[in-house]
């Protein structure tokens, strides 16, 4: 089947496009930029890869016709706090549009359980945007999931983060609502059963697992099956914006994000059919199990994609192609060099810089700074990074964003995502004499940008010098 997969480059679409590539499907991405779908060289071989943002006004004049179906995996729900509805309901309407011209015959829909009479705003939304799909001019199927449990799911991740930190919890009352959480490959199972399927065209199905649980019971649960200790006091006086804050500086997750979960994590989400889960003969797996198949992925290095790689997950949600070429005037340079023996080994110790390796010298003081930056609304060094040895353009990278990786070019190109009085790059490469150039580059904003540049000096000396020094024995 000829199939358009948007959000190619979402959590979602990440794991659902090897999937359709092995059952033989004729795949097309669509994507803000292709620089920055996440995949290997060999999976860019076998796809075909159009530029489209659903925000801007359409323009159909360079985009594909004739497909057999279409994923439609897009939301904002972590970009604003206040106008992602706006936003959501937008980019429907010109999908609607677009598939129109490509002349659809079904389109897939990965939505929120909506069965409450006052549903948050996210889950709102969520609806609208199913009632705009249902006025295109094919034939939609809608699965409507609760929390996604998987290894990287910004869910999973949150929950994990809480309870590997905090033996002692004090928590608001959403967590005594219920909800019905799903393992991804149960979602994925969905997904790509309902494909083709006639009986499944212009029909909502709820897709849950078969677990009813409680916020608290999930993590009483995800304890269990970890070997921790929980102890859970509840308190009716922490108000959605301080359990908000609460989550911000807990887990890695935005205060945005944080911010809209609260709102929807008041509304129990809970399946109200089975018919889908008859339909395919699937059954789902427990709670319990989710947890366990995702430490197996984690602990095997096998995490496909994070939430954390998307780009509402840091400072700069588009537009990054105008950072990538470094600017050379008006900028603060701290340049180090030196010759190695063993460049194929010092590479692959500049490709797993970061995360769980650190930064190889003063890693406390790295630390320190992402304390300082979540403090003043950044993100902190919490998101780390999602595989220990590859790197693709557009992954997140502790508080640094990759613009540029080429392993064959031997070049790795960071941007700061932190809060700082101006923009910083922090350039790795290897030339034809085997020597490691290791670069940062500061271009400040006014006076505060230069003073602060010149208060880390005796902090850069050490640090920059030293990590090469580690980088290149």
């Amino acid at each position: 089947m000829k199939i358009l997969l948007t959000g190619a480059n979402g959590y979602i679409g990440m794991r659902l496009l090897p999937l359709l590539l092995e059952k033989g499907h004729d795949i097309t991405c669509a994507v803000r930029d292709k620089s920055r779908l996440s995949v290997d060289k060999e999976t860019l071989k076998q796809i075909k890869i159009v530029e489209v943002d659903f925000l801007e006004e359409v323009n159909t004049s360079e985009f594909p016709q004739n497909f057999d179906a279409a994923y439609y995996l897009i939301h904002s729900m972590s970009a604003s706090t206040s106008d992602f509805d706006e936003q959501e309901a937008k980019s429907a309407e010109h999908f609607n549009a677009y598939m129109a011209y490509a002349n659809v015959t079904q389109v897939i829909y990965l939505s929120g359980i909506v069965n409450e009479e006052n549903l948050s705003k996210h889950l709102e939304s969520r609806k609208q945007v199913e009632n705009t799909l249902y006025k295109g001019d094919f034939n939609l199927t809608v699965l409507r999931a609760a929390i996604i449990v998987g290894s990287g799911s910004s869910s999973f991740e949150i929950i994990r983060d809480l309870c590997e930190k905090l033996p002692l919890m004090v928590t608001p009352s959403w967590v005594k609502t219920k909800t019905q959480p799903i393992a991804i490959r149960d979602v994925l199972s969905f997904l790509t059963g309902v494909l083709g399927n006639s009986k499944c065209y212009n029909d909502s199905f709820d897709i849950g697992g078969p677990d009813v649980l409680t916020y608290k019971t999930m993590m009483k649960q995800y304890t269990e099956v970890r070997g921790l200790s929980l102890t859970i006091i509840d308190t009716p006086f922490l108000s959605p914006k301080l359990s908000s804050y609460w989550l911000y500086f807990v887990t890695s997750t935005s205060y945005k994000l944080a911010l809209n979960l609260v709102d929807s994590m008041k509304i129990e989400v809970i399946t109200k059919d089975t018919r889908l889960q008859e339909l395919l003969d699937i059954q789902p797996i427990n709670y319990k199990e989710a947890i366990r198949l995702a430490f197996e992925k984690i602990e095997q290095n096998q995490v496909v994609s994070s939430w954390k790689d998307s780009m509402i997950s840091g400072r700069f949600s588009k537009n990054l192609n105008k950072y990538v070429q470094v600017p050379k005037y008006g900028c603060l340079k701290d340049a180090q060099q030196q010759e190695t023996d063993h460049p194929e080994r010092a590479l692959e110790r500049i490709w797993s810089i970061g995360g769980k390796t650190g930064w190889y010298y003063g890693n406390w003081l790295w630390k320190a700074r992402g304390y300082i930056d979540k403090l003043f609304g950044g993100v902190g060094l919490r998101r780390g990074r999602t595989h220990d040895t590859q790197i693709f353009t557009g992954d997140s990278l502790d508080f640094w964003r990759v613009l540029f990786a080429d392993k064959d070019e031997k070049r790795l190109l960071l941007f700061a995502e932190m809060k700082i009085p101006g923009e910083a790059w922090l350039e790795f490469c290897i030339d034809e004499n085997n020597i490691v150039h290791q670069t940062a580059t500061f271009r400040p904003k006014g006076l505060w940008g230069r003073l602060y540049w010149y208060a880390m000096l005796p902090f850069h000396f050490f640090i920059f010098k030293n990590m090469l020094n580690k980088i290149v024995r």
